[in-house]
């Protein structure tokens, strides 16, 4: 296997990014997306998106003419908002895995009155919604091959 390992200047990009992307809120009581353990969350967790995710800081790098994390505080916000709009998937592919660590530290799970634990065996009540709105779909032909 590969090394999945990130160099220390894509990684110190990561979490300037992750900042501006999810940043700390003493309102909320919750800490930033660069907070310590839920950016060695990201880290860990890059797995099957990393290709993308170094493709991704690649671009980042590219559009900061150098390191995003030099870049002065306030060239940070206008390069990541270019960055937001190139788009693609290996931009998907780090929002993903930035979001997923994010949600799933109890700390965030707390702010937003949530048990923190995995979603199963218990379960997470879902407040009913309008079904039929989904009676058009229902409605509609298939547009599909059926399999063999």
């Amino acid at each position: 296997m590969p090394d999945q390992t990130l160099t220390s200047g894509e990684a110190a990009d990561l979490r300037c990014l992750a900042a501006l992307m999810i940043p700390a809120s003493a309102r909320h009581g919750v800490p930033g997306a660069d907070e310590a353990t839920i950016f060695a969350d990201i880290l860990a967790s890059l797995e099957r998106d990393f290709a993308d995710v170094r493709k991704a800081l690649a671009q980042l790098a590219t559009l900061s003419g150098g390191r995003f994390a030099d870049l002065a505080p306030d060239r940070c916000a206008p390069v990541a908002a270019d960055f937001k709009a190139a788009g693609g998937a290996p931009l998907a592919a780090l929002n993903r895995v930035v979001l997923l660590c994010y949600y799933r530290d109890d700390r965030v799970m707390r702010s937003l009155n949530q048990e923190p634990r995995p979603p199963f065996p218990k379960g997470h009540d879902l407040e009913q919604g309008d079904w039929s709105l989904l009676d058009r779909i229902r409605e509609r032909k298939p547009f599909w091959r059926a399999a063999p």
